[in-house]
């Protein structure tokens, strides 16, 4: 026999076992579906009552619910970049009777985070920002019985809005070689990771087809940790390290804006000026690199956020289209004075 469990800990793998029956049985019950027979739908009962098992959603639920609530789930919500694209699902919500719930997943394990959130309580409708779901994750996401929309990733079965991180690195690196800059470093983060390993990808992809062979010792990375290594610190300990090589460099691509500002503080202090010492272009062009006149490549996030948010309350509406959306979001870069030559 199962052994019981507090309500906070029994899960639907829980009551499945304890029933007797598949996952998607017990999903359908909770979803009030028609298509379970009723001698199960009593085992899955009992199984619920026994084990204490408080589901994330039921159809009571969504009929006592006067107002709506949706979450919106991301790494961190104290970076500028995520900043941006929650500034873009506030603006959506400005008009609309629905709470917003946020979810900061912590970077150093979302997915964990996440999976703790989710059967902590309701919610009529999810935003996942940057997780990348495994496909266990993935099983539970679509058991929520509630819409789930995702930027950062992609996977099918889902709404979702997404980049590819190789064509906005080629973009930077293009435009400084266009600028006539040959000796180019990158800035990145001391993650092994999806998105790091792709802006390398691009960076050093846009060089070979200048004529450009690639030098590893050119990619460099702070080591202060905060916010995936994407932080002014970890910018300005990487400049650190291009001003030691024995070959200086002339040009930097950052892979985010805030490693950009942070290796620009680096060179005041070496009493270098930008560009006509040195050009840098950064990456995801936050609101403050348009003030400082910072060259990035642009994600949108406020759009992407406003957009995302306007398609998760259209499924909670039953209006949205019946395909799932699956939009890769262009890159485009913003160029400003930081890249170019005078």
């Amino acid at each position: 026999m199962t052994e019981d469990k507090s309500p906070s800990k029994a899960t639907i793998y829980d009551v499945a076992d304890h029933a007797g029956v598949a996952i998607s049985t017990v999903s359908r019950v909770l979803n009030d579906s028609q298509d379970v027979a009723d001698g199960t739908r009593d085992k899955v009962h009992r199984a619920i009552q026994e084990l204490q098992f408080r589901p994330n959603r039921t159809a009571k639920s969504l009929a006592e619910h006067t107002r709506k609530t949706i979450s919106v789930a991301v790494p961190t919500f104290t970076t500028p970049f995520h900043n941006e694209l929650l500034k873009g699902v506030r603006d959506r919500l400005d008009d609309e009777d629905v709470d917003m719930l946020l979810c900061d997943l912590e970077w150093e394990a979302p997915q964990r985070t996440l999976r703790n959130f989710l059967e902590g309580g309701a919610m009529d409708g999810l935003l996942l920002v940057g997780v990348t779901a495994d496909n266990e994750l993935a099983e539970e996401l679509s058991m929520l019985g509630a819409p789930v929309v995702l930027v950062g990733t992609h996977l099918d079965n889902f709404d979702s809005f997404y980049w590819e991180e190789e064509p906005g690195a080629r973009l930077a690196v293009e435009h400084l070689l266009e600028q006539g800059y040959s000796r180019i470093g990158m800035i990145t983060t001391p993650h092994n990771n999806r998105i790091r390993n792709a802006r390398v990808a691009g960076y050093r992809q846009a060089l070979e087809e200048a004529g450009i062979e690639f030098d590893p010792d050119l990619v460099v990375h702070g080591h202060t940790r905060k916010h995936d290594g994407f932080s002014e610190e970890s910018g300005y300990e990487a400049m650190q390290d291009l001003f030691a090589l024995d070959q200086p460099v002339e040009a930097a691509f950052a892979s985010s804006d805030v490693q950009a500002i942070g290796a620009w503080q680096a060179l005041r202090e070496e009493g270098l000026e930008v560009p006509d010492d040195f050009a840098f272009v950064g990456y995801d062009d936050i609101k403050v690199s348009r003030f400082v006149g910072l060259t990035s490549v642009a994600q949108n996030m406020h759009d992407v956020g406003n957009t995302a948010t306007d398609l998760l309350l259209s499924r909670l509406k039953k209006q949205g289209p019946e395909e799932y959306v699956s939009r890769l979001v262009e890159p485009r870069l913003q160029v400003r004075k930081s890249s170019q030559r005078r």
